[in-house]
């Protein structure tokens, strides 16, 4: 049984319908075939061979599946030797033994295991560590910025000429004034001042366009400019900066405009988020609420292991541990330099130093989630004053001592349930971050002993804007959002589909997802059923929707009998496309692993595509089927080529047809569950009407947040999680807010944690 064959054992998507009881009643049988005829190639436990088939035997298929493919191709060469009642036969056995999820649970048993924090947890953690230390504020459902008009730069109250809340930041006054028959042309004056909004954890540029002095504060609205062009000198209209900010936070803005000397008077302010075109900001980002200023560590990090499907913190390397002393570096000198602000003091208090010793133990307290022990407090903070010859130089010291303690870095280096320890797993799987301060009050209180106490803390918590953002998250990668960033497509073919398009098209996908989101019902099947999308006047006249060309992103009902949700997100299929054709594999392959949660290898080898001019008269479908008909490809391509054909009604940019090649589309497909059973589709809309109802669907996507959110295999808390998750998630109407919220409060009661993930030295 050795060749290119076995990655299709392994990964095996042919299906049998009916498994004869003779199957399940013969496993010694089963089990002696298996050693005469597969062991030597694939191991005597299915762990595999190094000189013949290395991968193991796992994987989520049927034994009718198994049995089918053992059938047409096992032995290498010799299939005809195991046939019939034997590939049944040694198919159950190999399914009980060792290849189903059961039998993986039985032979190795999931763990919790201990874990750094992720990369994102790491940053948050700082950010939420420093901000605990200031007021805070909540975005409100109001949009825009404030703005204060006035007739000069002598910002007094009294001489304020207009108060309103501008939604966007783009004006062309020309030779009139900021508000005319109020202000004279000549000069005037403006301030908007509210909060920012990123969506996405990123790298954003910022710009600001005026033939005017201006002044950009990001951040930081009283202290220094991020763009200052208040002294106005040259012929520059253009102003940049960047700054790396965290999704779903607020951060503090301050933009002001003074028109004197020049001719006319104008102003925008632009943005280009990650992966997108420069635009004027949105309403939607803008907030007319002030918030104050969030510690934001810039730290390079190297990327978490993603290799299992979701984040994780198990690996620890040179550059990890150099790009922990960074940070902790770079946070030590921003406390510092905030010092009296943050430890609530003054530089001539008289009780400046016992402040400062409050903050240092504080600071700890709140990084290591849980109270100090007097040694703790002993070493990083007492000994420091004492030894420190300045009092500022004690607080880096103790600041640093606690940043890079493992006691920080490590979500928990026991395993037990205490209070703190149950906040903290809630606190992380909800929010990325350390616990606020009404959790942390409640493990002071024991109040986290009982399910209904927990299950309230997951509750509140679910509704603020962190866990929001996570969950928001959760959906990009889930999408594969995060692997679409360079969609381009042939300009001939295509001419109209830039680089602004596509810009717009994430932007639209970016919106569809908060919506079902942000809904009352929050129901995971509005997300492949919705016969809405968000179109702009730009995609509007390029997909053919009857929307004004100057409107803005507004929801409306688009070919409701040809689409549905995500499936046919234009964004989403041009993405999963070729540069001038569709991709039925793509397709495939994606509502496969993330939709269905099927488990496929990588092909065993690589192959490039048929090139349609190499076949100019077949249509994209049948060209795949040529591509892919041998028997080796067909192991897996059974399963993904029938779904993706259900896209096919979409081409390579997203735009519904009706044919190619001068032949009708044929959108026909068949799924075969993991139980056998065999479902007909014709088109996306009944694609999607099957996969909204399935429980494979439900049970996959339940396991991939759960993943997710915790950081941790599903099955190490227990064979029947994910059972019982799932089934509180159907009778909740598939409310995917609850579902993140009855994960978190399973997840914070766990079984021993495996201490053998990283090399820690408590």
């Amino acid at each position: 049984m050795k060749s290119v064959c076995h990655a299709g054992l392994a990964a095996l998507m042919v299906v049998s319908h009916v498994v004869p009881t003779t199957a399940a009643e013969e496993p010694n049988r089963g089990a002696e075939i298996y050693k005469q005829q597969c062991a030597s190639c694939h191991g005597g436990k299915g762990e595999g061979v190094a000189d013949a088939y290395a991968n193991p035997l796992l994987g989520d298929r049927s034994i009718g599946e198994l049995a089918r493919y053992i059938e047409k191709t096992m032995p290498e060469g010799e299939p005809e030797k195991c046939v019939g009642d034997d590939a049944k036969a040694v198919a159950a056995y190999i399914h009980e033994a060792f290849y189903s999820p059961t039998a993986q649970a039985r032979n190795q048993p999931a763990r919790v295991e201990l874990s750094r924090l992720t990369v994102r947890q790491y940053r948050q953690s700082l950010t939420d560590l420093v901000e605990s230390f200031r007021w805070s504020n909540r975005v409100k459902e109001e949009h825009g910025l404030k703005g204060e008009y006035w007739k000069d730069r002598k910002t007094r109250k009294e001489d304020r000429v207009q108060e309103r809340r501008d939604p966007v930041i783009s004006f062309q006054y020309g030779e009139e004034s900021s508000v005319p028959g109020q202000i004279e042309a000549k000069e005037y004056f403006t301030r908007w001042t509210g909060s920012l909004i990123a969506p996405v954890t990123g790298e954003y540029e910022f710009v600001v366009r005026s033939e005017n002095a201006v002044g950009l504060w990001l951040n930081d609205m009283w202290g220094k400019a991020v763009i200052d062009a208040t002294v106005k000198s040259g012929d520059e209209k253009e102003f940049k900066t960047s700054m790396f900010l965290m999704g779903g936070r607020a951060y503090g803005l301050r933009l002001e405009h003074f028109k004197s000397r020049e001719k006319t008077g104008s102003i925008e302010l632009l943005w280009k988020p990650p992966h997108q075109q420069l635009e004027v900001i949105p309403e939607r980002c803008l907030s007319p609420e002030h918030f104050a200023e969030q510690f934001v560590v810039t730290t390079t990090f190297p990327p978490d292991d993603r290799s299992v499907g979701y984040e994780r913190g198990t690996a620890i390397s040179k550059a990890w541990e150099e790009a922990i002393i960074s940070a902790s570096l770079e946070a030590s000198v921003y406390i510092d330099e905030h010092l009296n602000e943050l430890a609530k003091t003054k530089s001539d208090a008289g009780d400046r130093v016992q402040k400062l010793q409050e903050f240092c133990a504080t600071f700890a307290e709140r990084a290591f989630r849980r109270p100090l022990t007097d040694e703790e407090r002993q070493v990083i903070v007492t000994k420091q004053f004492e030894t420190a010859k300045h009092p500022d130089a004690a607080v880096q010291r103790s600041v640093l001592l606690s940043l890079q303690s493992p006691y920080f870095l490590y979500r928990e280096l026991s395993g037990d349930n205490s209070p703190y320890n149950v906040a903290s797993r809630l606190s992380y799987s909800l929010w990325d971050s350390i616990p606020d301060r009404e959790l942390f009050e409640a493990a002071r209180k024991d109040q986290l002993k009982t399910p209904e106490q927990i299950r309230n803390q997951a509750e509140r918590m679910s509704r603020d804007p962190r866990a929001q953002a996570k969950l928001r998250e959760f959906l990009h990668q889930w999408l594969k959002l995060d692997q679409l960033q360079d969609i381009s497509k042939d300009s001939e073919a295509f001419p109209d589909f830039t680089a602004d398009l596509v810009s717009d098209l994430r932007t639209s996908l970016y919106l569809f997802i908060d919506d079902v989101l942000q809904s009352e019902s929050s129901d995971f099947r509005q997300l492949l059923l919705s016969d809405a999308l968000f179109l702009n006047g730009r995609l509007a006249k390029f997909y053919g929707a009857d929307v004004p060309a100057d409107a803005g992103f507004q929801k409306v009902s688009f070919e409701p009998q040809s689409r549905a949700g995500v499936l046919s997100h234009p964004f989403l299929l041009a993405g999963l496309a070729y540069h001038s054709t569709s991709s039925p594999i793509h397709r495939g392959v994606f509502i496969s692993r993330h939709i269905l949660g099927r488990s496929l290898r990588t092909p065993p080898v690589a192959v490039a595509p048929l090139a349609p001019d190499l076949h100019p008269d077949l249509t994209t479908r049948e060209r795949v089927i040529v591509q892919t008909s041998p028997e080796m490809c067909q192991s897996c391509h059974s399963l993904v080529n029938p779904l993706g054909f259900g896209l096919e009604h979409f081409d390579a940019v997203g735009r519904f047809r009706d044919q190619e090649k001068g032949k009708s589309i044929d959108a026909k497909g068949t799924y075969i569950t993991r139980s056998g059973q065999e479902v007909p589709f014709n088109g996306v809309r009944e694609l999607a009407e099957f996969l909204a109802k399935d429980g494979e669907t439900h049970a996959a996507f339940v396991e991939q947040l759960f993943q997710f959110l915790v950081k941790q295999p599903i099955r190490a808390y227990g064979d029947t999680t994910r059972d019982e998750l799932t089934q509180h998630f159907v009778e909740n109407g598939f409310n995917i807010r609850r579902l993140q919220a009855d994960i978190a409060a399973k997840a914070s009661w766990v079984p021993a944690i495996e201490k053998t993930a990283a090399n820690v030295s408590p």
